[in-house]
């Protein structure tokens, strides 16, 4: 499996850091709007590629708009929101950037600085629980939750739950950590044994690999999960379809999927999808969103986004362990900690005292699906 060089991750971190405004937003797309899970990741990936100091920018603009009650808003534009509703998923994603950035840099320091922001976030998160573990999709402004769940929004936020709980004993909140302990297995749960509590979804790749992808399913049945539905989603040579009807192609799902096989056990899977995705890498280090086929026609025209970058630079800092981070999306050793290597551009980062979403299915809505 090829892993990307130190100068390709810095080069794509660049390119992210070139798209953040100044006050640390990390929008989709230069002149687009950003939402909180894909900032998160913009930030995890900006770490991931040494550039720190953006990276506590984007966590320092996050913490300058959430709201009273622990939550923020789904999408906003560089002068105010874009979409007020909020979304479960993209607000728990805090506590996972804020825990890789913390194995990332082998300190706890930026488990202090976040700590209030990620407390209050996932205390309102679980506001929302319901009594099989699922927790809604979106609540209004006002309120007032979305009548069903979605099963890759929920296995995210699991994921964000168990990152949390870890974050919370790291600091010594062992009350904290039983707690979001405790509500990540019921989500998890609910991911695993209760599909009928989330809104089918099935035409979209998310769905199918991210009960693996965040850990909820494991073992022998994410192994039976992945192989089930790989000859619908995976065209051989190009990449993850992002629906299973539709012959587009994108970075961000092929890279993430990547993951989801590792973690599955299916590495030489996970390594042809990694090498298939440098056909969407641009020249200046960016990813382009994707490609329909067969002629690999750039959709949407034109755009490469920050999050499909990201999800490349985790994806490739994940399957080649090159900081305890990668543990967060990969099978652990014993003691929570992957195998890094030594000498990796991540595992050389100097440890900073500093600061440092996805919409659900699609992850990334917003950006159109071609017809």
């Amino acid at each position: 499996m090829s892993a990307l060089t130190a100068t390709e991750i810095s080069q794509t971190a660049d390119w992210i850091a070139s798209v953040q405004l100044p006050d640390g937003m990390v929008p989709w797309y230069r002149g687009g709007h950003a939402d909180p899970w894909n900032h998160v990741e913009a930030a995890m990936a900006l770490a991931a590629g040494g550039r720190w100091a953006e990276a506590e920018r984007a966590f320092e603009w996050l913490a300058s708009r959430q709201l009273p009650d622990g939550s923020w808003c789904a999408s906003y534009v560089p002068d105010g929101v874009l979409e007020p509703r909020r979304d479960p998923n993209a607000c728990a994603y805090v506590a996972a950037g804020a825990w890789w950035c913390a194995e990332l840099s082998r300190s706890t320091s930026i488990l202090d600085a976040t700590w209030p922001m990620v407390e209050s976030a996932v205390t309102w998160c679980l506001r929302y629980e319901r009594p099989g573990g699922e927790i809604p999709w979106s609540v209004d402004p006002d309120g007032v939750s979305a009548r069903f769940a979605l099963l890759a929004a929920s296995s995210s936020l699991q994921h964000s739950l168990g990152c949390a709980a870890r974050a919370a004993e790291a600091l010594g909140h062992e009350r904290e950590a039983l707690s979001w302990r405790a509500a990540a297995a019921r989500v998890a749960e609910a991911v695993v044994a209760r599909p009928r509590a989330f809104l089918p979804k099935g035409r979209w790749a998310m769905d199918w690999y991210y009960p693996v992808l965040t850990g909820a399913l494991m073992g022998d049945a994410a192994e039976l999960r992945m192989r089930s539905r790989w000859v619908d989603m995976v065209v051989p040579g190009v990449g993850v379809r992002c629906v299973a009807d539709n012959l587009w192609v994108t970075a961000a799902e092929s890279a993430e999927c990547a993951m989801a096989a590792a973690r599955a056990g299916l590495g030489p899977e996970a390594g042809e999808l990694m090498a298939w995705v440098e056909h969407l890498r641009a020249g200046d280090g960016g990813y382009w969103t994707g490609c329909v086929h067969p002629d690999c026609v750039r959709f949407p025209p034109g755009q490469k986004s920050t999050y499909s970058a990201a999800a490349v630079i985790i994806a490739d800092h994940v399957l080649h362990r090159r900081s305890p981070a990668a543990a967060i999306f990969s099978t652990e050793t014993r003691d929570g900690r992957a195998d890094y290597e030594a000498g990796s551009p991540s595992a050389s980062t100097p440890v900073r005292s500093s600061l440092a979403a996805r919409r659900p299915e699609p992850m990334h809505a917003g950006t159109p699906t071609p017809l």
